[in-house]
């Protein structure tokens, strides 16, 4: 019942790696094509691309960049969606290496528990054998 536990939760962070890879490539996209309209100075698709990559990373290498009011105020949008994306893909990765983690320290605790329960067996039979020891009639002489 634990492990389905998480490997639900597993599945739901790794699908959380999934949708931040797929909305990152839709904002370097949507933001290389929004360069490339807004921008003269942006010539290419491909200048587009790198000028969105360079922004929502806050790279800002510097070889290209926004030149009018409209692109700089773009830039902020996508600036602000990049950071966004990474934290969500930080967040997910993250929750997969924690999930790792408790997922084998459930399995310790329940080994651990395991041989608790065997060693509390034991015991408890060897104290029905003293128990039925003591009230065992005493041999007449």
């Amino acid at each position: 019942m634990g492990m389905e536990r998480i490997n639900k939760k597993l599945h739901i962070a790794r699908r959380g790696v999934v949708y931040s890879l797929v909305l990152c490539t839709l904002i370097l996209l949507i933001g290389g094509v929004g360069f490339w309209a807004l921008d003269p100075g942006v010539n290419t698709l491909a200048d587009g691309l790198w000028l969105a990559f360079t922004t929502a990373a806050t790279v800002g290498y510097g070889d290209v960049v926004p030149s009018t009011h409209a692109s700089r105020g773009f830039s902020v949008i996508v600036v602000l969606l990049g950071l966004a994306v990474l934290s969500l893909a930080t967040a997910s990765l993250a929750a997969i290496f924690v999930e790792k983690d408790v997922a084998q320290e459930e399995d310790l605790l329940a080994q651990d528990l395991l041989r608790e329960i065997n060693l509390l067996r034991e015991d408890i039979r060897v104290l029905r054998d003293e128990v039925r020891h003591l009230r065992a009639p005493a041999p007449r002489h």
